[in-house]
C-alpha cells in the first residue's frame, strides 16, 4: 500500500537559531497530522542530514516522498546536486561530493522558492517599514548568486521577477536586483543613487538571518547611503503556506492519478 510523506531540505547552519526557524516553519504545517513530514539539512546539522530524513520517513512506512528543496532560487547549485543524489536527474550540472542516497521508495522533487507570489509578499513585509516616500525609492533585492554559467542566469531571472512583484505590492518607483556572486551589489546601489537620484532600500533574499545578512551585505555597502532592514524571509507564516500549497497540489494530483 502506498503511503505519502514529505521531506523538506534546506542548507543548514552552525547557528541553532537558523535551524530552529526552519523547524518552526515546517512544524506549523497543518498537514503534519495527516502525513509524515521530516526536515533535513544538506550539511552541518549532524543527525539530521538528508539520509537521516529519508531513513526516518521510510521507518514510518512512507513509500512516496515529496521533496521540497527549501532554497531561495533554482539557480542554487545545491538544488541541482540534491536532485542528482536523489536520483531525479542522471548527472549533476556541476562537480559534487554528494553521493547517491539510499532510497527504497519513489521520489517527487518539488520546486525551490524562486518568484512565487507568496514570497513577493514576504519580501515586502520585511522591508515596508523602511519605505518613507515610495515615489522616490528603489528596492534592490540582494541574493547570493552563482559564478556558474546557467545557474547565474536562473538567479537573475527569478530575482528580476520577484523584486518587480514586491515593488508593485509596495508601490515603489523602481526595483532592481544584485548578486553577491558575481559581485554587483555596490555597483547597483551606486547606480541608483548617483545616476538616477533614487533612495535605495536594500533587502536580502536569504532563507534565514546569518553571516551574509548581518555582515557580508553591509560590508559590501559600507559608506553608502541606503536603508536596509537586514531581515531574511524567516520567520514568516507565508513560507509555511508556500510549502503547504506544494504538498496539497501533490496530494491532489496523486489522488487523481489513482482514480
Amino acid at each position: 500500500m502506498r503511503k505519502p510523506g514529505v521531506l523538506v531540505i534546506s542548507h543548514g547552519s552552525r547557528e541553532s537559531s537558523w535551524v530552529q526557524l526552519v523547524d518552526d516553519a515546517v512544524g506549523q504545517l497543518p498537514l503534519r497530522g495527516e502525513l509524515p513530514v521530516a526536515a533535513s539539512f544538506l550539511e552541518i546539522v549532524e543527525g539530521r542530514l538528508i539520509q537521516d530524513g529519508i531513513d526516518d520517513l521510510e521507518r514510518q512506512g512512507v513509500t512516496d516522498i515529496l521533496v521540497i528543496p527549501l532554497f531561495v532560487s533554482s539557480g542554487s547549485t545545491h538544488v541541482n546536486e540534491i536532485a542528482y543524489a536523489l536520483g531525479v536527474i542522471d548527472a549533476p550540472a556541476i562537480d559534487t561530493d554528494l553521493e547517491p542516497f539510499r532510497i527504497r521508495g519513489n521520489i517527487l522533487y518539488g520546486e525551490p522558492i524562486d518568484n512565487d507570489p507568496d514570497v513577493a509578499r514576504m519580501v515586502w513585509d520585511k522591508v515596508k517599514t523602511e519605505s518613507k516616500n515610495p515615489g522616490e525609492e528603489v528596492l534592490i533585492l540582494v541574493g547570493h548568486g552563482s559564478s556558474h554559467d546557467g545557474f547565474r542566469q536562473r538567479w537573475e531571472e527569478g530575482l528580476s521577477r520577484l523584486v518587480e512583484s514586491a515593488r508593485a505590492i509596495g508601490g515603489l518607483a523602481a526595483a532592481d536586483y544584485a548578486l553577491l556572486r558575481p559581485d554587483s551589489v555596490r555597483a547597483k546601489v551606486e547606480y541608483w543613487q548617483k545616476e538616477r537620484g533614487m533612495q535605495v532600500i536594500a533587502a536580502p533574499l536569504f532563507l534565514s538571518d546569518g553571516y551574509f545578512t548581518r555582515t557580508v551585505i553591509p560590508q559590501r555597502l559600507d559608506g553608502l547611503n541606503y536603508r536596509y532592514s537586514g531581515e531574511a524571509l524567516l520567520p514568516h507564516p507565508l513560507l509555511t503556506h508556500w510549502m503547504e500549497r506544494q504538498i496539497r497540489s501533490w496530494l491532489a494530483r496523486d489522488a487523481d492519478a489513482s482514480l
